[in-house]
């Protein structure tokens, strides 16, 4: 029996590839025009990004409490091995939620084989991680051999990024309404990063070339041999971008493999339309 890999709705991959690798998809919540819905399953990111563009302000929430238990009891029932890999702790409670459930389950079921980890990742960064974890699953590999590929990616993912328009993330509280403000008349495009798990700016760029253009320059830097690496490509609602960025970084960097899709629901209510990111394996030492 192989190993059971659980995800949030946050890794950003699609739900095809969720089915096809046998990945328990654990959604979060969007809340839009007083409607709950559960991200990738019941709602199309792209309902999100034109209600955000019509000047709408949606809303998300973490995975629900009782979803997690449901799951956990049935991991213990089956006497299966799993591992649950969640969104970053620093910008959801899920992660948190979830090993509060843990427990509780545990008082009834101590024998629960169930490893939560905290990615400190986010979006298509979190989903590479998955999709390794979830292809060793598949190809039979031991939960300890999973674990090991699970924190070396979790440790080594890069992610780098810039939003449109900054007045979405003034929304979401992540920069000042007077900042996005005047970032907008000067079309300021602010490059940011995950570190540990939080967001953090690295630098502020005039112009969305100039900007596209850097996080080459950065990949460049930071990047473990680009040219083999599976690099990741999330766009909110850009397409056009996302796959001219990837000719870029084909012929910069020779890359053959590559992960391209929209930015769900979720994170999507947050970074707005626009946004590319994009995500690879540094040469940090291990």
């Amino acid at each position: 029996m192989s190993v059971k890999i659980l995800a949030d709705s946050a890794c950003d991959l699609p739900l095809d590839f969720l089915n096809k690798h046998q990945i328990t998809l654990i959604p979060l919540k969007v809340h839009l025009d007083d409607r709950e819905y559960e991200d990738l399953k019941t709602i199309n990111p792209k309902l999100v990004y034109d209600a955000m563009r019509s000047g709408k302000a949606p809303k998300t929430s973490q995975a629900s409490p009782q979803g997690f238990k449901d799951l956990f009891i049935e991991i213990a029932k089956e006497k299966q091995q799993a591992i649950y890999i969640a969104f970053s702790s620093e910008l959801s409670g899920t992660y948190q939620t979830a090993v509060m459930i843990e427990q509780q389950v545990k008082d009834e079921y101590p024998d629960l084989d169930l490893t939560i980890i905290n990615s400190n990742c986010a979006s298509l960064g979190y989903g590479l991680v998955v999709k390794s974890a979830a292809e060793l699953a598949l190809s039979g590999a031991s939960k300890d051999d999973i674990l090991i590929d699970i924190h070396f990616n979790c440790k080594h993912m890069e992610h780098l990024f810039t939003v449109d328009n900054l007045e979405y993330l003034a929304r979401g509280g992540r920069i000042s309404k007077t900042s996005a403000f005047v970032g907008g008349l000067l079309n300021i495009k602010p490059l940011l990063n995950v570190e540990g798990g939080k967001l953090i700016p690295l630098e502020k760029i005039r112009g969305r070339k100039k900007v596209l253009r850097r996080i080459l320059e950065i990949m460049n830097e930071r990047g473990d041999n680009l040219g083999e690496q599976v690099i990741g490509i999330s766009h909110g609602d850009d397409e056009k971008t996302a796959f001219e960025i990837k000719k870029a970084i084909e012929q910069q960097f020779g890359t053959k493999h590559f992960v391209i899709n929209t930015i769900g629901a979720a994170i999507g209510s947050h970074s707005g339309p626009g946004t590319i990111a994009i995500f690879f394996l540094n040469k940090l030492p291990s």
